[in-house]
């Protein structure tokens, strides 16, 4: 998810209280969040561990190189992404292991959650290495929260399959009675609600959330019928969090 153009003013946050004041470790990975939209949602902490690890890990440099300005911050950026993680991950884990401290941060987000992140993490505790996770913003539980559906307890299934298994995924929800979230693409948000409408019922209840925490922030409610009628005559636009209701018979 990529971070929107609607921006905060410009705040570059001061750490002379020590409260604030981050104890960075050699050798460390940091898992940094980042906004998902809105620039101004993220925290003191992660500003500070970019600006003081040895490089940062970045999906998209370039959209990293944004966030990094909005707040003065000047770092060296290392492409990191679903295309290279393979081939550079011996290379990062020698680096910790040798002592340089790496922060990753994704387009948007939380890395490892539906992005980059996973492998190396997983590399990083495998051979004994200190991992460091900063909380912040996931989309998915952003829309989960506001949705109005029962969140105490919830499935995850990131993107939906383009085509094979599509069908069968869907199917999965018939007796699901926890509510499940899926990321969908706006160009497949009708052709997705089309497809929950004929295998799971025209009353099953769908919440959407849409372009979550930037200028045009819209949450769609109501039965599949309802939500489907509604992107029938509203062109979808933009980044989309779908929640299907758990089945409550």
């Amino acid at each position: 998810m990529a971070i929107n153009r609607y921006k905060t003013k410009r705040f570059i946050p001061k750490f002379n209280n020590t409260y604030f004041r981050t104890t960075l470790s050699s050798g460390t990975l940091y898992i940094v969040p980042t906004p998902i939209g809105n620039l101004g949602d993220i925290t003191y902490r992660a500003i500070e561990v970019l600006g003081r690890v040895d490089a940062i890990l970045a999906e998209d440099t370039r959209q990293t190189k944004k966030l990094l300005d909005h707040y003065g911050v000047e770092k060296k950026l290392i492409p990191y992404h679903q295309h290279n993680e393979h081939k550079n991950l011996n290379v990062v884990i020698d680096k910790l292991k040798g002592g340089e401290s790496f922060a990753v941060c994704t387009d948007a987000g939380m890395p490892g959650i539906s992005d980059p992140g996973f492998l190396l993490i997983r590399e990083a505790v495998k051979e004994g290495l200190e991992v460091v996770t900063l909380p912040g913003a996931v989309a998915a539980i952003v829309a989960l929260v506001n949705s109005g559906l029962p969140c105490d307890t919830f499935v995850y299934e990131g993107f939906l399959p383009h085509k094979k298994g599509k069908q069968t995924k869907i199917l999965s929800l018939v007796e699901e009675k926890r509510t499940t979230i899926f990321y969908e693409s706006p160009h497949r948000i009708v052709k997705t609600l089309s497809m929950i409408k004929e295998l799971l019922g025209e009353e099953r209840g769908i919440v959407i959330g849409r372009e979550l925490t930037k200028k045009f922030e819209e949450y769609v409610r109501g039965t599949v019928t309802e939500v489907l009628a509604h992107f029938e005559t509203n062109a979808p636009k933009g980044e989309f969090v779908l929640l299907v209701a758990g089945n409550e018979k």
